[in-house]
């Protein structure tokens, strides 16, 4: 009788065990199938981006006369014609005849009714991507309250004549358009240096704050040693959340 009861409690134990080997089994298939998902998609989008961009440039140049059965007409020849067309245009508009001429061209543009606008916003987005070059870095200001820091981008240093006192302009973009934002004139004493670069900081506007640096170092360095350094200041470890 007691050798039944134990079989029949061990039959109960295998039972519930049973479903949770399953469970463990399924939640690892689970986690694994996300993972790879999460590592292919970036890879994936890549390739597609890059096939309609391929398909787009074939469509409008393959059907060319010069082009069209020719032995030159192969997959591609779209995208590397127009890689061509933008080398020779950058190595035109490098002179001060081809800027002027490009110049020339803008003011035109920019009194058409509707291209205007059009040819405005597209001519601010790449402004924007490209402006980074000018920011010299990216600094952390208390801003709009003591206690709360924005990021800015340093466009440039101005000096009073009279005090001696070193001040910057910072650019606070506006996320995630960066071609919107606001001005300070800040004391040097007050901005908070940090060790992201321009490039990563850009990611971070672009992105409302979803692509994140592994880390950064806040610090404010004053020309007076004795004065304390900030509540902001330190190393701070960024994740999701």
């Amino acid at each position: 009788m007691a050798q039944n009861d134990s079989k029949t409690l061990q039959s109960g134990v295998d039972k519930k065990k049973l479903p949770n080997i399953f469970q463990q089994v399924e939640n690892h298939i689970q986690r694994k199938t996300l993972g790879g998902l999460v590592q292919l998609v970036p890879l994936l989008v890549t390739f597609v981006v890059l096939l309609f961009l391929i398909g787009k440039a074939d469509g409008m140049v393959r059907h060319l006369p010069f082009i069209e059965g020719k032995p030159w007409d192969f997959m591609g020849i779209g995208l590397l014609t127009m890689i061509v067309i933008f080398y020779i245009v950058g190595l035109l508009t490098a002179n001060r005849i081809g800027q002027k001429t490009m110049d020339t061209i803008n003011r035109v543009l920019n009194v058409i009714p509707v291209v205007k606008t059009i040819f405005g916003v597209t001519q601010q987005a790449t402004s924007a991507l490209t402006s980074q070059y000018n920011f010299s870095r990216v600094v952390f200001v208390e801003w709009p309250r003591e206690g709360m820091a924005a990021m800015g981008f340093v466009t440039s240093r101005v000096y009073s004549t009279e005090s001696g006192e070193s001040m910057v302009l910072v650019y606070i973009p506006t996320v995630p358009n960066p071609t919107s934002g606001n001005m300070a004139l800040v004391s040097e004493d007050d901005v908070m240096e940090t060790d992201l670069a321009v490039e990563d900081a850009m990611k971070l506007v672009f992105s409302g704050g979803i692509v994140l640096p592994e880390g950064l170092s806040l610090a404010r360095v004053p020309r007076d040693e004795d004065t304390p350094p900030t509540k902001l200041t330190g190393r701070f470890e960024i994740g999701p959340s």
